[in-house]
């Protein structure tokens, strides 16, 4: 008896596997194909490796990595792109099942909308305005690219950078960006863009107060008060700062 029911239990199952190679959409289809895939409905290993899964191989056969976001798989143009910019052709892999799929009922268990900007080449991956439209609050106007010196491909937000912890833009010093970060450059900055402060102005204020060297302003300057110094003036301690030290010395 047990060997009648072992019989037919490998009957069924060599059944159920069998039906899965010839009537895959019916047996182990997750769900309906996108309306550009509708003809391959009925042939799975067209995308599908056996005991493997989708492969990315598969993909390239008809969607050339050339033409992806440009040309459809017949060859013509494509009148309304997905996405503004064409971008597949800067990634360093064609790993297409990385951010693809097509079956509806997997769709409902991937993440969606999500891109992981490490598949970008590393010089794409800093033109972030060639597929993100520019943040249209003041501040970001006047900023064009290097969004990387204030913000990371892995979250957009909370930036990364705090002016306050470098200089704080407060009276004087509350001015467009680009009088002190010149050539949309903000990683290095110039303290020579106003009326005020000019090289000799500066070389001659500095020599009085015995400061022999000057060129990182913020180092000693927190913001508009210049009276308020932070530790490291320079090479030397300042004339004025030496004078009363003796005087204290002597008293």
């Amino acid at each position: 008896m047990k060997r009648i029911v072992k019989m037919v239990l490998a009957a069924n199952l060599l059944a159920i596997a069998l039906l899965a190679f010839v009537y895959p959409q019916q047996m182990v289809g997750p769900g309906k194909l996108v309306a550009g895939h509708q003809k391959l409905e009925a042939d799975c290993f067209a995308c599908h490796a056996p005991f493997i899964g989708a492969s990315s191989a598969r993909c390239v056969t008809c969607h050339k990595p050339a033409d992806v976001g440009r040309l459809t798989t017949a060859g013509q143009p494509i009148a309304k792109p997905l996405t503004a910019v064409p971008f597949h052709q800067k990634l360093i892999s064609q790993d297409c099942v990385a951010c693809h799929s097509d079956h509806a009922g997997v769709k409902r268990f991937r993440q969606q909308g999500r891109f992981d900007h490490a598949l970008l080449q590393e010089e794409a991956a800093g033109q972030c305005q060639e597929c993100h439209k520019s943040p249209a609050d003041s501040l970001h106007q006047q900023i064009s690219g290097n969004c990387g010196q204030c913000h990371n491909r892995q979250k957009w937000v909370p930036a990364t950078f705090a002016h306050n912890r470098y200089f704080a833009l407060d009276r004087n010093h509350d001015t467009r960006c680009v009088t002190c970060h010149v050539r949309n450059d903000y990683k290095r900055y110039s303290c020579y863009g106003c009326h005020e402060h000019s090289p000799a102005s500066i070389r001659r204020e500095h020599i009085e107060e015995g400061i022999s060297r000057f060129d990182n302003c913020v180092e000693c300057h927190r913001g508009a008060d210049k009276h308020d110094i932070r530790g490291g003036r320079g090479e030397g301690t300042g004339r004025r700062e030496n004078e009363r030290s003796r005087k204290e010395h002597d008293d």
